[in-house]
């Protein structure tokens, strides 16, 4: 059994090795409804082209996400997703991929969320269960890893590594040298690389990804290489200009969300139409990836 970080290695490497980027596509579980996650999932995954799938647990404050993606939350609450349920749509997806897909096509599930949410469900019956359902790896935006004499964050990462999911770490542009050297080395899977200050949200169509940004993903991608580690650049990445400027620039791959969950809240009350939408602006999205 390879390990989650394996896993998502793996599809970094499938990607480059076709000479693509690594897509990598958030919603949040229970947007518009928990049945309703379920198909868009499948739709990104299935159609769409995504590489990896990042499914975000709803939570009542979202400190690092924008106003989209906490209004998706807030409809998720309302439709009754919590923990259980996200686990459950990860395993409805791991039983429809075993056995139907290559190890090309095969798409790691990564859940986002914050450290409340865990904790309250019990750190260690969280990884029992997500690693049962699927689940390759774990991003936490509220928990400081790479701190010493941090508890929370050391019980995490132990009971993350006991049941073999990747704890992939985030990073900034505001985030020290030191610090961020460290992150590199004990990141799993890849780093996550927020490409904007402040919250989650779509860049403007017109609007391109600041030079200076582009800097710091050349200088952290260098970084990475050093250490083995794939980089994947999120925030604000909203057009194929964007995905190509990303990864001219050395990322091994883009986050986008907030865009996507923006279509979904576009269609809200009609599910059908609501994949239709994610489908065509993902492959739009993964044919860019292609540079």
């Amino acid at each position: 059994m390879l390990d989650g970080s394996d896993i998502i290695e793996q599809r970094f490497s499938c990607c480059r090795d076709k000479g693509e980027g690594t897509l990598i596509g958030f919603i949040t579980s229970g947007d518009p409804s928990i049945k309703g996650s379920l198909k868009l999932a499948e739709a990104l995954i299935e159609e769409g082209g995504i590489d990896i799938l990042e499914l975000g647990i709803p939570f009542s404050d979202p400190v690092a996400d924008g106003p989209v993606i906490q209004a998706s939350s807030r409809r998720a609450l309302n439709a009754g997703s919590n923990v259980d349920s996200t686990l459950w749509i990860a395993r409805q997806l791991k039983q429809r991929r075993a056995g139907s897909r290559d190890q090309d096509g095969y798409v790691p599930v990564i859940i986002l969320t914050y450290y409340n949410p865990v904790l309250r469900f019990g750190i260690e019956r969280f990884f029992s269960h997500a690693s049962k359902s699927g689940v390759s790896g774990v991003i936490v935006p509220d928990l400081p890893f790479a701190i010493e004499n941090n508890q929370d964050s050391e019980d995490f990462l132990r009971a993350s590594k006991r049941n073999r999911i990747a704890t992939v770490m985030m990073a900034s542009p505001s985030t020290s040298s030191s610090r961020l050297a460290l992150l590199i080395s004990e990141t799993q899977g890849f780093l996550y690389l927020v490409s904007l200050f402040g919250v989650t949200g779509a860049r403007r169509a017109n609007q391109r990804v600041d030079p200076s940004m582009l800097r710091f993903v050349q200088t952290t991608s260098k970084l990475a290489a050093q250490k083995s580690k794939n980089l994947a650049v999120g925030f604000g990445i909203s057009t194929p200009r964007h995905v190509k400027d990303i990864l001219k620039a050395g990322a091994d791959g883009v986050i986008v969300g907030s865009s996507f969950v923006k279509l979904i809240a576009s269609s809200i009350n009609d599910i059908g139409q609501a994949c239709s939408l994610l489908v065509k602006y993902s492959m739009k999205l993964k044919e860019a990836t292609r540079i």
